[in-house]
């Protein structure tokens, strides 16, 4: 055991570094990722759900050309919000970037807050069924019919467990675990449980930004919804609408944001309730995300976690990543 953990940790020496720099909405994230890029040879591999999407720019605090101009940024504007993109492609795509990256004599920087994406990137993925186009489409055409508590109640007979985990409307969530169930014919706690160990051409150098002052980053949070509005926000939703076909269960329009402005745009809600939905549901994504570190921070030997409120965070996750490179 002790031979086999010393050749892991040698083969790990020998890999070259890729820096890993993930937190919370609103945490500060973009600001030290652009500061690490004046001064070290980088190139940002994005770790965000929703910045994969052409057109989602003010919704998802896209970094705008001047940001971008600063280095090379990846995983970015590369699908439409008509497509979806998943864990294991965001796996295949940053373990091709990070060869290619380190083949230019340059260091892969990860920034972003989509901790599904960290997870399956550091700790593998569940060989779970492949998406069935037919079963999806007819697992929609009942919740269409029947609404997604009823799905739910139906994934509860067949899968008590995954049920117990969600909420009756979670729709995307519902839809893969009846999906999971039915085409594997295991329930989804035993098909995530068959892990392959991941084989990355990097070692990963993992700084965490976190807001132990809940209020302090839920003011930023407001601050930040609100000019979103105040740049466009729903106008943008509007023309996405009008350019592909979308609906409210995409995985883009379920964003953060975009759900509470189709919503808008469809007379369900007002002008302040879009604002009051949307702070919210930014406060409960910030939550998730810190669920997922706390996780993470058990599990990651390495890890390293610094207050993004604190007056010199930049200096503090530039130190703290240079001292392990």
């Amino acid at each position: 055991m002790k031979h086999e953990r010393k050749a892991e940790d040698t083969s790990r020496a020998s890999r070259p570094p890729a820096l890993v720099l993930l937190g919370p909405t609103a945490s500060g994230k973009t600001a030290c990722a652009l500061a690490l890029a004046r001064e070290l040879p980088v190139e940002i591999i994005s770790v965000d759900s929703a910045l994969v999407y052409r057109g989602m720019d003010i919704g998802t605090a896209k970094p705008d050309a001047a940001e971008r101009a600063c280095c090379p940024h990846h995983l970015i504007d590369i699908v439409s919000p008509e497509e979806r993109y998943s864990a294991a492609r965001f796996c295949a795509d940053a373990r091709r970037l990070m060869t290619e990256i380190v083949a230019r004599g340059r260091m892969p920087l990860f920034v972003g807050g989509t901790m599904l994406y960290f997870k399956a990137l550091r700790e593998g993925l569940s060989e779970l069924p492949r998406a069935d186009a037919s079963l999806r489409a007819e697992i929609d055409r009942r919740a269409a019919a029947e609404g997604w508590p009823a799905l739910h109640a139906a994934l509860s007979r067949l899968d008590p467990e995954a049920a117990a985990r969600l909420k009756p409307h979670d729709a995307q969530r519902i839809q893969r675990a009846l999906e999971i169930v039915l085409v594997g014919g295991k329930p989804l706690a035993e098909a995530q449980a068959r892990r392959p160990v991941p084989a990355l051409p990097c070692r990963l150098i993992t700084v965490a930004l976190a807001a132990p002052d809940r209020g302090a980053l839920h003011m930023r949070i407001a601050a930040r919804f609100d000019a979103m509005l105040a740049a466009g926000l729903v106008d943008e939703l509007a023309g996405l609408r009008q350019r592909y076909r979308l609906t409210p269960d995409l995985p883009s329009m379920r964003a953060v944001g975009y759900r509470q402005a189709w919503r808008y745009l469809d007379g369900e809600i007002d002008g302040n309730g879009l604002r009051e939905t949307g702070i919210a549901a930014t406060r409960q994504l910030a939550k998730r995300q810190a669920t997922w570190q706390r996780q993470f921070r058990e599990s990651w030997p390495d890890w390293v976690e610094i207050d993004c409120l604190c007056a010199d965070v930049t200096d503090a996750v530039r130190r703290a990543l240079l001292a392990r490179l």
